[in-house]
């Protein structure tokens, strides 16, 4: 199996996961339910959120819109990229890293663009696929489905501290789901062994 073969079974296994769970969620819990995996460090914790990884938003007018526009061209050029970087032979590694970025984004697409058209909202209730009433919004409006929540370490900011002192602190706050978690390692990988690929890619090219 070719390096491009792989990246392509690789997107394939993350978006099912990814998907799996976003859909589990949202017919099993309500918003804002959560259930314990082990202990109090790693919760499946079901928060919405109407933009970018980790919670982060566009809060003008337009913002969903443009943000969902946006993803759609991304997604698009980072394929063309993946299928460039194998023409071009490049390292095998990067293939899969720019591939997870690639199925990252593709998994929050899906998310903005049809939840809010097949799924009824989750606001004290279990959402419904297909709820004969209509989504809960509408097309490229829909919200991303984030359940990943690490609270590994609770405390109080030392009362010495500036602005901070004697509030609460919580580390890792953001939740975050399967597709963030894809994009996080793929740019990961690529800044920690950039020379390494980048200089096999430049090696080819001349």
């Amino acid at each position: 199996m070719t390096p491009l073969k792989k990246s392509f079974l690789l997107i394939f296994i993350v978006l099912l996961l990814d998907q799996a769970v976003k859909f589990w969620i949202k017919t099993n819990l309500m918003l804002g339910g959560e259930m314990p995996v082990f202990g109090n460090w790693f919760i499946i914790h079901f928060v919405e959120n109407n933009g970018m990884a980790f919670g982060m938003e566009l809060s003008w007018k337009f913002g969903k819109i443009f943000l969902s526009i946006f993803r759609i061209i991304a997604v698009v050029l980072i394929g063309w990229y993946l299928v460039k970087l194998s023409k071009n032979e490049a390292h095998q590694w990067l293939l899969y890293s720019v591939a997870l970025v690639f199925v990252g984004a593709v998994g929050n697409i899906i998310d903005s663009v049809f939840y809010g058209v097949i799924f009824s909202d989750s606001y004290s209730q279990v959402a419904t696929l297909f709820p004969a009433e209509g989504g809960y919004s509408s097309f490229l409006h829909g919200k991303v489905v984030d359940m990943l929540y690490f609270p590994i370490v609770k405390g109080t900011y030392p009362e010495w501290l500036p602005f901070r002192g004697g509030e609460s602190f919580i580390f890792f706050r953001p939740v975050f789901n399967i597709a963030d978690s894809a994009i996080t390692i793929g740019i990961s990988i690529i800044l920690i062994f950039q020379k390494r690929f980048f200089k096999e890619t430049e090696a080819e090219d001349l």
